[in-house]
């Protein structure tokens, strides 16, 4: 696997997305009332709380292991670009007087992750490396 930047850029990231998204996972595995109130404001509560949480938790192990990092920036992209979405259709960027805290946190993991995929690509099966 080779990145296409220096590899310290890219622990960096990596660490940037799993600390995000592993600090999260005591609040909807707690059953915490922001994320009770956020899946439910979804229609998505209780299982898509412990199913985001378990995605979350598989993409930020699959990132801290360098031969996987693509494959859980992948997992990352797909959780936030849907985190993303109901921020800006169903939950409003600010929720519960966060000040856009959360969406703040998921726009930064979307954006590493997507780095992330791009400098990891060669290591993600089917995908050819030019020349």
């Amino acid at each position: 696997m080779k990145t296409q930047t220096h590899p310290g850029w890219s622990w960096l990231l990596r660490l940037i997305a799993a600390v995000i998204m592993l600090q999260t996972l005591y609040f909807k595995f707690s059953a915490a009332p922001e994320s009770v109130y956020i899946f439910s404001t979804v229609g998505m509560e209780p299982w898509g709380r412990i199913f985001v949480g378990v995605l979350e938790l598989i993409a930020s192990i699959l990132i801290l292991i360098p031969r996987t990092t693509a494959y859980g920036a992948l997992i990352g992209i797909g959780v936030m670009t849907g985190a993303v979405f109901m921020h800006l259709t169903r939950l409003g960027i600010v929720v519960q007087n966060d000040s856009g805290k959360l969406f703040v946190m998921a726009v930064i993991v979307l954006i590493t992750c997507l780095v992330l995929v791009y400098w990891h690509r060669s290591s993600i099966s089917g995908v050819k490396a030019r020349d």
